[in-house]
């Protein structure tokens, strides 16, 4: 399946006047495999009902070309006709390695077309979660969950599922509250404070492989503080397999606390692996994304609905599951 179409305009968007304003249009493109915009999209669009614009969003069929040069020219024209004094950008998400067609047909109208590059396949999660963000920073949406479970319902569970291995919605969420933050506090975005992970500790300890345990292991990702000119995420910390401090936990254990002792700033992926008895073969227990900007207290304490599992592994939690990453703050020199 290739991208389909989203829809942003701009100064409806803000709910301003027309006049003076620059008038955008920014439209989210797919392959021909992916069905796109239907001209009850554009009307929807047009009479600025938001809600109704990404019913007509995703399409499994894939297009006969010859249909597909003559859909593209449809919308094409349905746009001019509805949006004549704006502007328009489309942002192809295409999979193909060569030029799409899309650049050719819409150039024709006046179109820019940006054509992404292949490796962008499959980042259905990553563009629900940004137009969430857009939607929540417009102030259009205030409530981050039902903001996101609109957008995800433009598609098939199976399609988010077949995407991502793991559940991102958590920390998703936790990056729109971060969004929906900005007219709170004082500083918006807050600076990236340098903290230190002192250690996790886990409140009742999860079942997998029927082991009635398991065996924790941790990696940390993120740019090094001590490098601050290059942010590139990097690995920050990792478990050795083979040391003494990796061993077995059961679920007769109720609280397990793991050093670590990594240096932290900015945005930081957190992930606790199981590994099996052969010290080899792995498997993931949960992901946590936060940024340190946003920590307001030593302790970021999460439930099971709060961190990122693998789709089918939730009642492998206990119902009580916590947990709790405590941090120091480091003082600047």
């Amino acid at each position: 399946m290739g991208w389909g179409w989203g829809f942003v305009q701009p100064d409806a968007l803000n709910h301003v006047g027309n006049a003076g304003l620059e008038r955008d249009l920014v439209v989210l493109g797919g392959d021909r495999d992916s069905q796109a915009i239907s001209s009850d999209f554009v009307r929807a669009a047009h009479e600025e009902e938001e809600e109704e614009v990404f019913d007509h969003c995703f399409s499994m069929k894939e297009m006969e070309e010859d249909h597909f040069e003559a859909h593209i020219r449809g919308v094409a024209a349905h746009l001019l006709d509805n949006f004549g004094d704006h502007s328009f950008m489309i942002s192809n998400f295409g999979i193909r390695d060569e030029e799409s067609p899309i650049y050719h047909i819409l150039s024709e109208y006046g179109m820019t077309v940006l054509d992404y590059p292949g490796h962008y396949e499959g980042c259905w999660p990553i563009l629900a979660f940004m137009l969430a963000a857009l939607l929540i920073y417009l102030g259009q949406y205030s409530d981050e969950q039902k903001t996101l479970d609109m957008l995800y319902k433009q598609s098939p569970v199976e399609l988010l599922e077949m995407f991502s291995p793991l559940n991102p919605m958590p920390s998703q969420l936790r990056y729109l509250r971060y969004v929906s933050m900005r007219n709170v506090v004082p500083e918006w975005p807050p600076a990236d404070r340098a903290l230190t992970l002192d250690s996790v500790i886990l409140r009742m300890v999860p079942d997998f492989h029927g082991q009635g345990g398991f065996r924790p292991i941790f990696r940390i990702y993120g740019p090094d503080p001590l490098m601050p000119t290059d942010q590139t995420p990097k690995v920050l910390f990792w478990t050795p397999k083979r040391s003494n401090v990796v061993r077995f936990y059961s679920q007769a254990d109720e609280l397990v606390k793991i050093n670590l002792q990594c240096h932290v700033q900015g945005d930081v992926v957190l992930e606790c692996i199981n590994l099996y008895e052969d010290l080899d073969r792995e498997d993931m227990v949960f992901r946590i994304m936060f940024n340190t900007g946003f920590i307001r207290s030593n302790i970021l304490m999460l439930n099971r609905d709060q961190i990122d599992i693998l789709w089918n592994t939730q009642d492998q939690f206990p119902k009580d599951f916590r947990a709790e990453a405590s941090v120091l703050y480091q003082v600047a020199n």
